[in-house]
């Protein structure tokens, strides 16, 4: 099967559940703050030490960004995050292929206020038929259950 038919045949894969996806989300917001101590290390580095005032925009922009990599690198790549293979999903055009680097930013710009108005963008999928977030929607995208793989018995 070329890589080409088994995207395609990504489509036929059922769509992935609130519950995985939250459980997904959990586990990537764990190393996205992990991701954190990178931009947190240059800002106290550029202040000599000194504490980030609150409420800085600048640091909370490089937090943003920070993060905005990470999604937009792992969807662009292969469909999912590291928090997405933990939990056998994936992220795939209308068509069952790999998103763009377009649908990838459209993704993560349309999470924030999915997230931020209360989750309301997110638990949106209990009332879409293909269970689509608004950031799916905005995208084009659908977050598919991946089959289980068997592990080669040792020969």
């Amino acid at each position: 099967m070329s890589t080409t038919d088994k995207e395609a045949s990504d489509l036929n894969l059922p769509h992935a559940g609130l519950l995985r996806r939250l459980a997904a989300m959990t586990y990537d917001s764990m190393l996205v703050i992990a991701l954190f101590v990178i931009p947190t290390s240059i800002a106290m580095a550029l202040r000599g030490g000194e504490p980030i005032p609150p409420g800085s925009i600048l640091f909370q922009a490089m937090l943003i960004i920070s993060a905005g990599v990470f999604f937009v690198a792992f969807w662009t790549a292969g469909g999912q995050t590291l928090g997405m293979r933990a939990w056998r999903i994936r992220v795939v055009n209308q068509d069952g292929h790999k998103i763009t680097f377009r649908q990838s930013m459209l993704r993560f710009i349309m999470a924030i206020p999915s997230i931020s108005l209360f989750g309301l963008g997110i638990f949106w999928m209990l009332l879409d038929p293909q269970k689509r977030t608004w950031p799916d929607r905005i995208a084009g995208t659908h977050v598919i259950v991946l089959p289980k793989t068997r592990k080669k018995a040792a020969g």
